[in-house]
């Protein structure tokens, strides 16, 4: 309100939202009452109600499903507070780990567990991460339903269910490695859609790039060869196979999946970008398009981002034709 809707005006993003659907009692009560997507049935008996077109009344319902949309300027400043927060948490995980004998040496994470001091640096870094994940998972249900709503559910649940694990059962260690790699891809997704509602489209699509390179590198490198490495045959070796070790490799191993499914989007959108010469639309976009997407022809020059996403977080985080929309 103070800080991300002021930037947000001087970068000259208006508080205006899509076009609205003419007024019509009929289709209003249609759209309130029985569906909001009306089937090909539906729509002729409504046509030869209304003396409608059909396309007409498509229309229609697209513009009133799309005028309850958030504004680009509650879009930007919904990123601007993920973006604050994603890279300073990464930074203040950096920092703390810096000095942390397990970030240069994992197996530091097993010595002598579970009889390993929590520090209050420690204690806040978790605490802040968890209460973070706990404010996704709610607002996922009432942000944008997307098309990849059930895998951030999923990924959402593993990450509370491995932070209180982990918290509970004294994990904290090799807990704070795995959060701040997660991290460290987070905010530049968020910095690119900032871009975008901005209108600076090469530097979206420069950060969005920047995102990918990242996120595959520290999802199918550092995190499988590093953090699992660890976790499955370090902590077998030193401390031996305690019970929860089959659960916390579990979500672990879950999350990797995940990071596996969103690094194949990223791939596929950045391959259509090289052969169109840009890049087009994110598999995690909306369910619906804005209007003014929509009504124009596949050859748009939209770019990484467009401008009807919602601003949540999810690539963590995350291709059909159209334009980039993202979290």
């Amino acid at each position: 309100r103070f800080i991300a809707k002021p930037c947000a005006i001087n970068l000259g993003i208006q508080d205006s939202g899509p076009h609205r659907a003419q007024p019509n009692a009929i289709l209003e009560k249609v759209f309130t009452s029985i569906t909001k997507s009306p089937d090909g049935k539906r729509l002729e008996g409504l046509s030869k109600q209304l003396d409608w077109d059909v396309r007409k009344i498509q229309r229609w319902f697209r513009h009133r499903r799309n005028q309850d949309k958030p504004t680009t300027l509650t879009k930007f400043c919904e990123s601007m507070w993920r973006f604050t927060f994603y890279l300073s948490i990464f930074f203040y995980g950096i920092r703390f780990l810096w000095t942390a004998p397990w970030f240069w040496d994992t197996r530091q994470c097993w010595y002598n567990y579970p009889f390993q001091p929590l520090t209050s640096r420690l204690y806040y870094y978790y605490i802040l991460e968890l209460a973070f994940y706990w404010s996704l998972m709610f607002s996922q249900f009432t942000d944008i339903k997307r098309k990849d709503f059930l895998i951030m559910f999923v990924h959402h649940l593993a990450t509370i269910g491995l932070i209180t694990f982990s918290y509970m059962n004294n994990m904290v260690r090799v807990g704070t490695l795995v959060l701040c790699l997660h991290d460290a891809s987070d905010f530049l997704l968020e910095a690119a859609k900032l871009a975008n509602y901005a209108k600076y489209q090469r530097l979206c699509d420069a950060f969005f790039m920047l995102f990918g390179v990242v996120f595959i590198v520290t999802r199918l490198g550092i995190y499988p060869f590093w953090i699992l490495n660890t976790t499955l045959f370090e902590s077998w070796e030193l401390v031996g196979p305690y019970p929860s070790w089959w659960l916390f490799n579990g979500l672990l191993i879950t999350l990797q999946i995940l990071h596996i499914i969103w690094s194949y989007l990223i791939i596929r959108t950045a391959y259509k970008a090289l052969v169109r010469g840009k890049v087009s639309k994110d598999d995690r976009s909306d369910v619906e398009s804005s209007s003014e997407e929509e009504d124009v022809t596949s050859n748009s020059t939209k770019g990484v981002f467009s401008t009807s996403s919602n601003g949540s977080n999810r690539i963590n985080g995350h291709v059909t034709g159209g334009q980039w929309t993202e979290e």
